[in-house]
């Protein structure tokens, strides 16, 4: 465990700016929303943003305008992606009970049958129904192909459930030739773990190759402090350079992986290549922050960080939004 301060010192906060919502043209959306309303996984491929959402069938689509601060003209709306078939309930309750719960997005490399990447969409395993992952071949421009192949995720969540009652995967991205999942914490349990699986034994699994995910090559606990009493739990990671990479996390007020609960405090971090929290920055306002994406930004001083974020307002009456803040960091 590597704890954290219960309260951060003030100059810890950060305000992050409003990019966008993640607006789409509501002919394309089943339900005939002008949003996504539940951003949950986030991927950056060169100007495209691509956005899953927990309680959906589709992947959000949307790219960056070359425009610093268009303005909401200048956007054009998402689109969607049919990653799943089916239709969800209208009612938010059904909708719940009945969703896949897509809450991470990864973006891999090379493997069998998609030769210029893919990516990789995963239910969180808090619910046997959520145990489905999805393949997305993408082209060398980082566009989806058309090949999606499904992957039940059972047999890799199941021995990560004798470790973890209240299973709830919220992460995924490539770092150092290792496939990383990220496990998220609540009230109930504030455990938050970083699970490694070495890349080159579990993509043939990936890609249907072989019948048996690999165990798991390491697990890390970590814990990141509290806000008021509620722990910070990861919502997202994204890769950094040299083994570092960077995080999302939110204190919600749940004692499990399956109800919602408010959203008390939010924060960005940096884990160092050897494991150790090094950066810890609280966001204002506390959005509940569950997408990541990072770009680097040479200066003379050295390297900064451009962090792209999504959110989940856990109302779909509310569209998430889009948010962006940029930090300076130190791995030494």
């Amino acid at each position: 465990w590597n704890p954290m301060p219960h309260t951060p010192p003030l100059q810890d906060l950060i305000s992050p700016d409003f990019v966008r919502t993640l607006a789409l043209d509501p002919t394309q959306h089943p339900r005939g929303q002008p949003y996504l309303s539940a951003a949950s996984g986030l991927v950056r491929v060169r100007q495209r943003l691509y956005v899953v959402a927990d309680d959906e069938l589709h992947l959000g689509v949307f790219e960056e305008h070359p425009t610093p601060r268009p303005t909401d003209d200048d956007l054009a709306p998402g689109t969607l992606v049919r990653l799943l078939e089916g239709v969800l309930p209208h009612d938010k309750g059904k909708r719940k009970k009945a969703k896949p719960d897509l809450e991470t997005l990864a973006q891999l490399p090379p493997l069998p049958g998609c030769p210029a990447g893919a990516l990789l969409a995963l239910g969180s395993g808090s619910k046997p129904q959520r145990e489905t992952g999805v393949l997305v071949g993408l082209d060398v421009q980082g566009v989806p192909t058309g090949r999606m192949a499904g992957v039940d995720l059972a047999p890799l969540y199941a021995p990560l459930r004798k470790r973890f009652d209240d299973l709830n995967i919220e992460g995924a991205f490539m770092l150092s030739g290792d496939l990383l999942l990220l496990h998220r914490g609540n009230k109930g349990d504030a455990r938050s773990a970083c699970i490694r699986f070495d890349w080159n034994l579990i993509a043939p699994w990936l890609a249907g190759l072989q019948p048996k995910p690999p165990s798991a090559k390491s697990v890390q606990l970590m814990a990141l402090g509290d806000v008021g009493g509620v722990p910070l739990s990861w919502t997202d990671g994204t890769a950094l350079q040299g083994g570092a990479w960077a995080f999302s996390a939110v204190a919600e007020s749940t004692d499990d992986s399956y109800r919602d609960g408010a959203c008390v405090g939010s924060a960005i971090g940096i884990v160092a290549p050897d494991g150790q929290l090094r950066h810890l920055r609280h966001l204002a306002g506390a959005p509940k922050v569950e997408g990541i994406a990072a770009q680097a930004v040479v200066t003379g001083l050295g390297d900064d960080w451009v962090f792209t974020l999504v959110t989940d307002p856990d109302d779909p009456k509310i569209p998430a939004q889009m948010l962006q803040t940029r930090m300076a960091t130190e791995f030494a």
